[in-house]
């Protein structure tokens, strides 16, 4: 079902949130670092290491595919909460925090690509007019 996909999200979500917030406390902001970068990461890697144990069923990555789709979205909204003049009177520590993410997140899709050695995706079938030209005039 695809309400476990969204359990899954949700699972991942606070945990995120949970982290996000124990960075903040770290790095003395009154804030979440990264928090929903942080929950995207860990949905990758628990869809991951399902896909891997066979333990998602097809509703499940329906749902997990879903709110994956929506990711883009809802960074935009997080990141339209934050105070971006207070951040940046904040001094050196905003910038640090900005460029340990991206670190992190570029190490960690280097290191998924590089373990997640699956057989490439089959060809897709060209489709066909009912005269039995292919569709696009190729």
């Amino acid at each position: 079902m695809i309400i476990y996909g969204v359990a899954l999200l949700a699972i991942c979500t606070l945990a995120g949130v949970i982290i996000g917030d124990w960075l903040g406390v770290l790095l003395g902001v009154r804030s979440n670092v990264g928090g929903v970068g942080i929950a995207m990461i860990l949905l990758i890697c628990a869809r991951l290491w399902m896909q891997k144990r066979g333990g998602l069923s097809e509703g499940c990555e329906l749902g997990v595919g879903f709110w994956g789709a929506l990711y883009i979205p809802v960074v935009v909204a997080m990141a339209a909460q934050q105070n971006v003049v207070t951040a940046l009177h904040g001094g050196p520590m905003a910038v640090v925090a900005a460029v340990g993410s991206v670190l992190i997140c570029g190490a960690t899709i280097a290191l998924i690509s590089r373990t997640n050695r699956g057989e490439p995706l089959p060809d897709e079938p060209e489709e066909v007019t009912a005269a039995g030209t292919p569709v696009g005039g190729r």
